[in-house]
């Protein structure tokens, strides 16, 4: 009797320890998670590149933000 709760104990560490590697190995394989490439622009005021979708267009330039775009224009 001792013998089959033993064999089960064993079995059951295996299992876990199977189980562990295959989820370590499962998240070695995933590739990083990127955005897709996106152009930059340079704020006309002050000069930071930033993502186009980040930015504040207006009469054909480029902001980083909206008191940028209101000292450009004045």
């Amino acid at each position: 009797m001792i013998k089959l709760i033993l064999l089960a104990i064993i079995g059951f560490l295996v299992y876990r320890i199977l189980k562990a590697y295959q989820k370590s190995v499962s998240q070695r394989e995933k590739p990083p998670e990127t955005k897709g490439n996106e152009d930059m622009v340079r704020c006309a005021q002050c000069g930071v590149n930033l993502p186009k979708s980040d930015s504040t267009a207006s009469r054909g330039e480029f902001f980083c933000s909206d008191e940028h775009r209101r000292l450009h224009q004045k």
